[in-house]
């Protein structure tokens, strides 16, 4: 399942600078895209830009156009693409096999094949559909619209949602710390392997919520982390293990600093 995109940006979502002596940059949004980012968000793929725009020209662009809040991050001013697709999927904990890299040129889409995510090729930059196809891209679209088309009838799986489960654990890096528990809250996206329209109304077929609740709570009691991100791994690898579930989002909050609302790790996992 597609779940993560990350954009170029002259070429894919704005119009590409005119080849002429004086380039300017991108100045409009191409057909199409405010459309697919609005898919993005709407299905809950996460959206990501990777570009060698100059970052003051990303930041007047994005907000004239509209379009600034649907980034869940910026990577602006890249020059080498292949070796910052690696850390974005490093960083932000992305499956390669549920990620596309979308763009317009032949380096964009050599640079998709090296990180091994999904290459997607959108004939509206630059480079000629010759030149595109001789990069193999698993997917070459005419553009955003066809894109959308295609996800369209690829929408994530059914999902069972867990909000705010408390939990008493011995968390910290400070052995003071971990002497007491304390309370921390999981949220949970589960994607159940079986979709809610073959389940015939059986429990037996589905993943019961109420068992997975339970699960956590008593995986955790025994356990002294030092860090929640430990913790977070642990508990999302426990419940893949140990139910029939495609994949596992989790969010873990600690609340322990006394000028925030709540620190939080979020993970995803999915079943081999």
């Amino acid at each position: 399942m597609l779940r993560n995109l990350i954009f170029d940006w002259s070429g894919t979502l704005v119009e590409a600078p005119n080849q002429v002596a004086e380039v300017r940059p991108g100045f409009a949004l191409l057909p199409h895209a405010l459309e697919f980012l609005h898919l993005c968000r709407a299905t809950r793929r996460r959206v990501f830009l990777l570009s060698g725009i100059d970052r003051a020209d990303f930041a007047e662009q994005s907000a004239r156009l509209g379009v600034a809040d649907f980034f869940e991050h910026a990577y602006v001013g890249v020059m080498d693409k292949r070796a910052q697709l690696t850390r974005i999927l490093a960083a932000h904990d992305l499956a390669p096999e549920e990620t596309a890299f979308i763009g317009d040129a032949v380096h964009d889409l050599e640079a998709a094949r090296e990180a091994g995510v999904l290459a997607i090729a959108v004939l509206t930059g630059f480079d000629s559909r010759e030149d595109l196809t001789r990069t193999q891209p698993e997917v070459m679209v005419r553009d955003l619209g066809e894109l959308q088309k295609l996800l369209e009838s690829a929408t994530p799986g059914d999902e069972i949602v867990i909000a705010e489960l408390e939990l008493f654990v011995r968390v910290g890096v400070p052995e003071a710390e971990r002497a007491i528990p304390q309370r921390l809250t999981v949220s949970l996206r589960l994607e159940p392997r079986t979709n809610f329209d073959n389940l015939s109304d059986d429990l037996g077929r589905t993943v019961d919520y109420a068992a997975v609740c339970h699960e956590i709570e008593g995986f955790v009691r025994d356990r002294t982390d030092r860090l929640i991100e430990t913790l977070a791994n642990a508990i999302a690898g426990h419940l893949i293990s140990h139910f029939a579930l495609a994949k596992v989002e989790l969010e873990l909050r600690k609340y322990i600093l006394p000028q925030t609302k709540y620190v939080a790790v979020r993970v995803a996992r999915a079943a081999p």
